[in-house]
């Protein structure tokens, strides 16, 4: 006997997403979208086709396309803090293993994110309130670090010059892995070299 045809009224309701979750949703279709088509062809409307929503939905978490090019930068520089944090949760008491912790967690979040976030960055420095934004992340990475190395100076503290070339650095040999001129194992021992030589300048 074959069964009765099911009643659609009848069926399991979708499950709404919350807030957070549509955010994180829309997030993980803008970085797909950044990959594979380029920062160049991230729009708001982009987004809504690829991740299967309604414009306003979109227009709804972000505003504007700046406004989603911060959020993506926001989501890599909080992903980069969570990765940090646990490293150096972990590690050892010496500077050497303060400054593995860092050069590690930097190259990796960068080599997670692949050859997206260079494009959100530079369309990030178009903009004076989005390159405002950026700096804003840099300056707690900065301190964040400046915190954390410190006590390993001989005068007990670090000048802000030496802090800047350090993520200058960073950023210079996280890039030039993801481009393939180096390894990540490479980037990793030159930064970890460039931190140990900036305390000790210091």
């Amino acid at each position: 006997m074959s069964s009765p045809p099911v009643d659609p009224s009848c069926a399991a309701p979708r499950r709404r997403l919350t807030r957070a979750d549509r955010l994180q949703q829309l997030l993980a279709h803008a970085w797909q979208l950044v990959r594979e088509e380029g920062t160049e062809a991230l729009s708001l409307g982009r987004l809504a086709e690829q991740a299967g929503v309604t414009k306003p939905v979109v227009y709804d978490h972000f505003g504007t396309r700046a406004g989603l090019l911060a959020a993506l930068y926001r989501d890599f520089d909080q992903r980069q803090g969570v990765v940090m944090d646990a490293a150096l949760a972990a590690s050892g008491p010496a500077l050497q293993d303060k400054a593995d912790v860092i050069a590690q967690a930097y190259v990796a979040c960068v080599q997670t994110q692949g050859r997206e976030i260079p494009g959100v960055i530079a369309a990030l420095a178009g903009s004076p309130e989005l390159a405002r934004i950026k700096r804003e992340y840099e300056a707690i990475f900065i301190e964040q670090c400046r915190t954390l190395l410190a006590p390993f100076a001989r005068a007990g503290t670090l000048p802000s010059a030496g802090l800047w070339a350090m993520l200058g650095a960073a950023e210079g040999v996280s890039y030039a892995a993801v481009n393939g001129d180096i390894t990540a194992h490479q980037a990793q021992q030159e930064l970890a070299a460039t931190i140990m030589a900036m305390v000790a300048r210091a």
